[in-house]
């Protein structure tokens, strides 16, 4: 039900090593909508079990629906939280031509249910699960609502995505609303500007509901505290399913393994964490096992660098658990417009229910230590 793949040198330290949670520095939560529900019974497995009673950072990257799962399992209590998500955005319904105003009223109230009593403190204040939501800070045309503004300015991206991705500069701006604790720093390679900002109490319900602003369906979040004057969408506008590496910034000359080192030596270690480690892989859950790079590249042939995926596994369900499902299909977007909600929600509930099959299979991966049965991550 679930397939495993891993770029090289995720491959080669599994072989070593084996599937040890304490090999992970960094987990991904990507870009699409309702698709995420596919993640579902994986995040619970992920957050109870595998990272349970973990002590060094885990650095949580979402954009879109990727910042809301991040948002959640970065709680003090990350099932209760995403089970909260899921079961609140499963259930929104909108009107038959809903306007993008109540779209985004609608995603303030899921914002403000996601982040219920003390969330918004514990997510901020988290020093091992440290939360980065991406948001795209829009420029020119792109930043108006008004659609007859905005589609050519769309429209223009797309021209320019096609050019060379890195000409999304002209346009955009990459927001990382970071967890104050943290030194993560994105290493990408189509040199698209990046700005790093503290997540605040002022700032973080904001920054959510922006990290997953759609383009003409939604709003954009204007003037983010603490940011430059503006108006902020999506992040999968630019990284939709990811093409960047992740690394950490190196402060006063210390080395990275001195600086983790550093940060926790006040922090008692588990039986499973004896030692610090440096492998620095990124864990990424994700519904598809071809990642797009950004929202232009969704009906492009462009396929992520190969060593954008070095260190990372990725785990996606299999073409068997798709055709298990209602309709043998991933829930999407469009279910809003073409199903009849009471159809819709019935389901999208049903979908929540099967994942619990992903999550018993990487159980049972990890119990075999079958390492021969992972892909090797080829773009």
């Amino acid at each position: 039900m679930l397939e495993i793949y891993a770029g090289n040198n995720a491959l080669k330290t599994i072989q070593e090593h084996g599937l040890k949670q304490e090999l992970f520095t960094n987990f991904l939560g990507a870009s699409g909508g309702p698709k995420w529900f596919m993640l579902f019974g994986l995040d619970k497995y992920l957050f109870s079990e595998f990272f349970q009673n973990r002590t060094t950072e885990l650095n949580l990257i979402g954009s879109s629906s990727g910042a809301f799962r991040a948002a959640c399992l970065t709680q003090n209590n990350p099932v209760q939280a995403i089970e909260i998500l899921a079961q609140q955005y499963s259930n929104t319904v909108y009107s038959k031509k809903a306007t993008a105003q109540e779209v985004t009223n609608k995603t303030i109230t899921l914002v403000e249910q996601l982040f219920s009593e003390n969330g918004a403190h514990e997510v901020i204040n988290n020093k091992v699960f440290k939360a980065h939501f991406l948001v795209a800070k829009c420029n020119g045309l792109t930043a108006f609502d008004n659609k007859i503004l905005q589609v050519p300015g769309l429209l223009n991206s797309m021209l320019l995505n096609k050019i060379a991705r890195s000409q999304l500069n002209k346009q955009y701006q990459r927001y990382v609303f970071k967890n104050k604790y943290s030194n993560l720093a994105i290493n990408d390679p189509y040199n698209i500007n990046t700005i790093y900002q503290n997540l605040t109490a002022a700032n973080i319900k904001s920054t959510v509901l922006a990290s997953g602003s759609i383009p003409l369906v939604m709003s954009g979040v204007k003037d983010i505290v603490g940011a430059e004057k503006g108006t902020y969408r999506d992040g999968g506008v630019i990284d939709y399913h990811f093409d960047f590496s992740l690394e950490q910034k190196n402060q006063n000359k210390m080395t990275v393994k001195q600086q983790h080192k550093k940060h926790f030596s006040d922090l008692p270690h588990s039986s499973s964490e004896s030692k610090i480690t440096d492998h620095n892989l990124t864990l990424y859950p994700h519904f598809s096992s071809e990642p797009k790079a950004g929202w232009f590249d969704k009906s492009s042939n462009r396929k992520v660098l190969a060593s954008s995926y070095d260190n990372t596994v990725l785990l996606a369900p299999s073409a068997k658990f798709i055709q298990s499902l209602p309709y043998k299909k991933i829930p999407d977007r469009t279910d809003f417009t073409q199903m009849e909600p009471n159809l819709r929600i019935k389901y999208w509930q049903q979908v929540l229910k099967q994942t619990g099959q992903l999550a018993e299979s990487f159980h049972e991966f990890r119990e075999k230590k079958d390492w021969g049965e992972i892909r090797n991550f080829t773009p």
